[in-house]
């Protein structure tokens, strides 16, 4: 897959992009020495050539986009098949390597084969974790109450109930008198307090007289000033350094996705990967086959 997307700048700042953008000296001399307005008008504006490089950039990327989509799904699709057609083999050589160890460990007894038996057994069946076991039961303080309850016999005590302190009532009360939804002049500004006054009421419900202490000094610092806008010229630039990024973070995708196991594949057999799923489970089942003589040889 090619990774650069024809027309798509690399960087805003290039060279390139900035004589594109910017009129040449011979062409203002030329306007200059055009009569009236006529010459003037014939003047192409710098941000108009701006704006066709932005469009240019768009439709690049767009096709990018396109052909890494569509990489993408390929690869899943012959992972998927890699699955469905493979795994089984896979799991059967697994259990023969454990089969075989374990056949070994129990015919030498050495210490050094039983660990290999125990660990090939782990890849078949391994052990699993504590969240597994126990799903919500355990934290990382470890059982929770509702699950020492149950196992003791005991009964679940209810939750402490939170006692907010008298500096966390009146930062409370304060901060739902100044910010209260009922004193925004505009929907936007009510929308604002009721995010607002949210959380508030959660950092109070927590007895959190710290947060209650930052929301405060939130509420003084006021709402964020409005974006400054911003002329033509630098929106532009702005758009270009955003596709930029884009088609560099699709790049790294598309090779990531290429150099993956699936997709290194792929890249073995672009026009049949069929055929190659094929030839990978016959090797499989020549391996699968040398497997089983080796362990009966084993267990004679």
């Amino acid at each position: 897959m090619t990774h650069e997307a024809p027309g798509v700048p690399t960087s805003p700042n290039d060279d390139d992009l900035q004589d594109e953008a910017r009129p040449a000296a011979g062409r203002e001399e030329a306007a200059e020495a055009g009569t009236g307005e006529a010459g003037t008008g014939a003047q192409e504006r710098p941000e108009a050539r701006l704006a066709q490089a932005v469009r240019v950039a768009e439709q690049a990327l767009i096709e990018f986009e396109i052909a890494v989509e569509t990489f993408r799904v390929e690869v899943e699709n012959f992972s998927r098949l890699h699955h469905q057609r493979l795994g089984p083999m896979y799991a059967r050589l697994d259990e023969l390597d454990a089969q075989i160890a374990e056949a070994r460990a129990a015919k030498t007894g050495d210490p050094e084969d039983v660990r290999k038996a125990e660990e090939a057994r782990s890849v078949v069946m391994p052990m699993p974790g504590v969240d597994e076991l126990f799903h919500d039961w355990m934290d990382s303080e470890g059982l929770s109450p509702e699950a020492s309850a149950m196992l003791t016999d005991q009964k679940v005590r209810p939750p402490k109930r939170v006692r907010p302190t008298d500096e966390a009532r009146k930062l409370y009360r304060d901060l739902v008198r100044k910010a209260h939804p009922d004193l925004a002049q505009d929907e936007a500004e009510r929308a604002r307090r009721d995010e607002f006054i949210a959380r508030v009421n959660a950092a109070y419900g927590r007895g959190d007289e710290a947060q209650l202490n930052e929301l405060a000094d939130e509420w003084a610092a006021g709402p964020a000033a409005p974006r400054q806008e911003l002329s033509e010229a630098d929106e532009l630039y702005a758009r270009l350094d955003w596709l930029t990024q884009r088609k560099e973070l699709l790049t790294e995708w598309a090779q990531e996705l290429e150099e993956s196991a699936i997709g290194a594949m792929l890249r073995m057999a672009p026009d049949d990967p069929d055929q190659l799923l094929e030839e990978i489970a016959e090797q499989l089942l020549g391996e699968v086959s040398q497997r089983e003589a080796d362990l009966a040889a084993l267990v004679q």
